[in-house]
């Protein structure tokens, strides 16, 4: 495609990386169901492997169909570079690898995926890192954690399950003048709500199997490089900033610039963990992509009538979405997703336990699963899901207590949304 200042968001879903295929001027994106492609030559080949040129080697590395997605999501991310995986977990993986040594540190806001918090505290201790977790609403307790080895901060935009907002702009003033790297999770917001890169993020990741793809279809995952921060001062990252032996003692900081990090991530971290995202994957999410604008508006028309109607209704004591006026992140919602706080959100059951699972067996139009971010409308109990492995404590802190539900609300018809919810809790 042609460049052009200044595309509107719309714009970049569709059109971002791709033009018609050269030789049968194919006008969506082909799947390149293929595991290796055919080189020039000796030297070709050569060039390729020692990353003197850019081309397709083998799918595990580049594809082109992948390629797409790659360019797509780092447009609509207003940032430099990305490089897409099979889910979101790979994402962070691959996303910490260049920044971490054996050893190293790193602090994480107490608000997250169950998941996440147990790669975090649990596998990647096996790796040598330490995380912190800490309370993200007061601010002193990322500075007051920083050690000598930390080396990034990472946050949601919008924590999952509660949908709570972090001060994104204060957090990375923070990580800049102690000159780490701050890490966002955008899933939850999607580009469409929220660019990270505006407010000062470095490295945003994603699962692209949640809105991004949009129709449950599809894992993926993509670490999006911003291109905004100098990993050669103080050689505090040497992974990006010393020679490396694997391809003729190249710095890739130095080599690739305000990309090098994404090479890093593709050439070396992928390479060797080998969590590729397949081309089919990668078609079924750039043809979510092309909607995504769309999609989501009806996301949160929808969720702002829902969280409205669940807040006055005799069965729930409290509703945790940032789009209502009494919630504390309200003024936070507004600065920094104006269009609206997303989707997700939780409700607390005055009965507790007992009245959540019976509310989840109830329903008939949401659908009980361990996923967020589709077309239809979603539920589960995080207590005893996707936070189950934490301990109570730390199921409170990340907003899953045992009288909590988690609502994904869809872009179905909102009176039948919010009818099947009535009748369910009644």
């Amino acid at each position: 495609m042609k460049k052009k200042k200044n595309f509107g968001f719309a714009t970049k879903t569709i059109h971002s990386g791709a033009s018609p295929e050269a030789i049968t001027g194919a006008r969506n994106v082909p799947i390149y169901q293929t595991t290796s492609f055919v080189f020039d030559n000796t030297e070709h080949a050569k060039r390729l492997f020692s990353l003197q040129d850019f081309g397709f080697i083998y799918s595990r590395l580049t594809n082109p169909t992948v390629s797409v997605l790659e360019e797509r999501v780092a447009s609509i991310e207003k940032s430099r570079a990305s490089v897409a995986c099979s889910s979101g977990h790979a994402a962070q993986q691959l996303a910490f690898i260049p920044l971490l040594n054996n050893g190293d540190h790193f602090i994480s806001s107490n608000k997250l995926y169950g998941g996440s918090i147990n790669q975090f505290s649990k596998t990647f201790k096996r790796f040598g890192w330490n995380c912190d977790f800490v309370e993200p609403d007061n601010l002193s307790n990322f500075e007051n954690s920083i050690r000598d080895n930390t080396k990034f901060i990472f946050i949601e935009t919008l924590s999952n399950p509660d949908g709570s907002i972090v001060d994104i702009e204060k957090v990375a003033k923070i990580a800049k003048k102690n000159h780490i790297p701050l890490i966002v999770d955008n899933t939850l917001a999607t580009p469409y709500l929220h660019n990270p890169v505006d407010w000062g993020a470095n490295i945003v990741t994603h699962s692209l199997t949640k809105f991004m793809c949009g129709h449950g279809t599809s894992m993926g995952g993509i670490v999006v490089d911003c291109g905004n921060f100098n990993y050669l001062k103080d050689n505090k990252f040497p992974a990006l900033s010393k020679p490396n032996k694997s391809y003729n003692d190249i710095k890739f900081s130095e080599t690739f610039g305000d990309f090098g990090y994404a090479m890093k991530v593709k050439a070396d971290s992928l390479r060797d963990l080998g969590c590729s995202l397949s081309p089919q994957n990668a078609f079924n999410i750039l043809n979510g992509l092309e909607t995504l604008h769309l999609r989501m508006r009806e996301h949160v028309n929808n969720a702002k009538l829902v969280a409205k109607f669940l807040s006055s209704h005799p069965q729930i004591y409290e509703v945790s979405y940032a789009g209502l006026k009494s919630s504390k992140y309200y003024k936070l919602a507004k600065k920094y997703m104006p269009e609206g706080p997303g989707s997700i959100f939780t409700i607390k059951l005055k009965k507790g336990f007992k009245a959540c699972i019976k509310l989840v067996e109830s329903v008939k139009l949401f659908s009980h699963v361990a996923n967020v971010g589709d077309t239809r409308s979603l539920i589960i109990h995080p207590a005893s899901t996707t936070h189950s492995q934490l301990s109570k404590e730390e199921k409170i802190k990340a907003g899953a207590g045992p009288d909590t539900i988690r609502l994904s609300i869809g872009i179905e018809t909102v009176e039948d949304i919010i009818e099947d919810l009535d009748h369910s809790l009644k």
